[in-house]
């Protein structure tokens, strides 16, 4: 009888469940945190823009996302959810700071997507996969534009599928954008229409059934440096429809009738998901607004910008 090979090194980090038995397991599988992406690539942390280099609109998005990790993430908070976005960096740049970072060894980041994915990676974090975690504890996303009811339009990156299972299977769903997201009415300032997620094979009579439901031109999204649509990170294809104010006032609606559509996987309408919203302003303030309708401003404090570290002088 031939021996058994011998056992392969794995990039795994070790469990250290016997020291560490509050430490979430995943469910049913065993899957490794990345190390790395691509061949002898070594995660080298976070590296952090000063704040003095920034435009007024990142540094508004750096706030944002600040103040909804200080908020939202603590200690005993071990599976967390990585949306996507342009101000998503700064929370996965926050997660790597203390006090936070105090508590990641034995915390796993789960993405919405390719981008989040390597935000993870790159920062040396725990990657995990909503297929060994289905219950999150803290999901921080961007959003395209909020309204006054916190109701969201998401998926003008084409992730808003895997966007929404994390959205819905965390604990606490948070939103963070800049100034120019907050909106009374969805529609207000993202004109582009509802990201649609359709079945390849069925986008044309997906298509056929929003000019009937009343989108007077649908569009499917094609690439910009690919020779036809856009795919997802899930194989699909994307069409945006624009509709009329009369439907927006009523998100909640709309997205039950598109979703009603065959071959439609999932809308970018976010409707009554998220817990609060964080708002960057140019000011350097954060506008937060919670679910059951409060509303409170964070002011901003010098000693919360970010500086480049000391340079060594040379000896």
């Amino acid at each position: 009888m031939a021996s058994r090979p011998p056992s392969q090194p794995t990039s795994r980090r070790p469990s250290h469940s016997t020291s560490r038995p509050d430490k979430p397991e995943p469910f049913m599988l065993q899957h490794a945190s990345a190390a790395r992406i691509g061949p002898n690539v070594v995660p080298k942390g976070v590296a952090i823009i000063p704040d003095g280099e920034l435009s007024a609109e990142d540094r508004s998005k750096r706030m944002a996302a600040y103040a909804a990790v200080d908020e939202h993430v603590k200690e005993h908070h071990k599976v967390l959810g990585i949306g996507s976005g342009s101000t998503v960096p700064y929370v996965v740049e926050r997660l790597s700071q203390e006090p936070h970072s105090l508590a990641n060894y034995d915390r796993w980041f789960i993405p919405t997507g390719f981008q989040s994915k390597e935000l993870i990676v790159k920062a040396g974090l725990n990657l995990g996969d909503v297929d060994q975690f289905p219950a999150i504890d803290v999901t921080i996303d961007g959003a395209d534009e909020v309204d006054d009811d916190l109701n969201a339009i998401k998926g003008g990156g084409a992730c808003q599928l895997r966007e929404k299972v994390l959205a819905e299977a965390a604990d606490t769903f948070i939103i963070i954008a800049d100034s120019r997201k907050d909106s009374k009415i969805l529609g207000t300032s993202w004109k582009q229409g509802v990201p649609i997620e359709v079945a390849p094979f069925a986008w044309a009579k997906v298509f056929q059934n929003l000019q009937k439901m009343g989108c007077d031109k649908p569009v499917l999204r094609m690439g910009k440096m690919k020779a036809g649509p856009v795919v997802t990170d899930n194989g699909n294809f994307v069409i945006d429809a624009v509709f009329t104010e009369a439907y927006m006032r009523d998100p909640s609606e709309l997205l039950h009738r598109i979703k009603m559509l065959t071959g439609v996987l999932e809308v970018g309408i976010f409707a009554g998901m998220a817990q609060a919203a964080y708002f960057g302003y140019p000011d350097g303030t954060v506008h937060v607004r919670w679910q059951d309708g409060r509303k409170n401003i964070i002011q901003a404090k010098e000693e919360k910008k970010v500086t480049a570290p000391p340079k060594e002088e040379k000896k």
